[in-house]
């Protein structure tokens, strides 16, 4: 499938979720959990969902960045993927009044739900803005943190991504991110699988293909935390291929 064929796909799909208030993306994200505390089961604290607008949570993300990315009050934080907001709520209640925290999403039903949870529930310092984690709406140098949960792998263009992210890092920011990575190559039935595609799947690639990509942009003292792994068949031969769910910290 070709780039933008498969941007369309994915955003479509995450709009159609928006409007539809559906939980759950795919079977490394949480999707088979259907309590109302979905994300507990991919590493979120029910204690800090509790402070949070409950739209916000729609169990769309395969970790929890926010737990190894070191808050600190003041900081500006900015989210790849946003979202309905649950990582920019959680964020945002960590770096307090003066801080800020920037959702940024690609889908224009995502970033009007998210708004409608900063209003309804009086959050006076995040905002969200519509844009592609390819060609970020972001300054050079203005944001502390950059965290992102189960959205790069939906990208085409990885390496764009870590460099943007390295763009608009600070010197000596820092960013903290969530995603599905694989374990050996996916065959074609399934990078080419529209379904796999909004599912956190044919995106995938290799872990150490992934690492490589954030060492490339410039990053370094890489840290991986293991979050789970779960396998998908492969359609060509009925073998199961394995995806691991890691976070992974790393230091402009």
């Amino acid at each position: 499938m070709k780039d933008e064929t498969i941007k369309d796909v994915v955003r479509a799909r995450y709009a159609e979720m928006a409007e539809q208030e559906q939980h759950g993306c795919c079977s490394g994200c949480g999707c088979e959990v259907t309590s109302p505390y979905l994300s507990e089961a991919i590493g979120y604290l029910r204690e800090d969902l509790e402070y949070i607008p409950r739209e916000a949570n729609m169990g769309l993300g395969c970790g929890n960045p926010t737990t190894i990315a070191d808050l600190k009050e003041g900081e500006t934080v900015l989210d790849l993927g946003s979202g309905a907001g649950i990582d920019v709520f959680l964020a945002a209640n960590k770096v307090g009044p003066t801080g800020r925290v920037i959702g940024v999403d690609m889908t224009r039903e995502m970033i009007e739900k998210a708004n409608a949870n900063a209003r309804n529930n009086g959050y006076e310092n995040v905002e969200f803005q519509l844009g592609e984690i390819e060609n970020l709406p972001i300054e050079n140098e203005s944001v502390d943190v950059v965290i992102s949960n189960c959205v790069i792998n939906l990208s085409t263009d990885k390496a764009k991504v870590f460099q943007e992210i390295y763009r608009v890092l600070k010197p000596e920011g820092r960013l903290t991110v969530s995603d599905i990575v694989s374990e050996g190559a996916l065959p074609e039935r399934i990078r080419t699988n529209p379904d796999a595609w909004v599912g956190c799947i044919a995106g995938a690639l290799e872990q150490q293909e992934y690492l490589e990509k954030i060492k490339e942009a410039g990053f370094r003292d890489l840290k991986v935390v293991p979050n789970g792994k779960f396998y998908e068949e492969n359609p060509e031969n009925g073998e199961m291929v394995k995806l691991l769910s890691i976070t992974v910290k790393a230091y402009k």
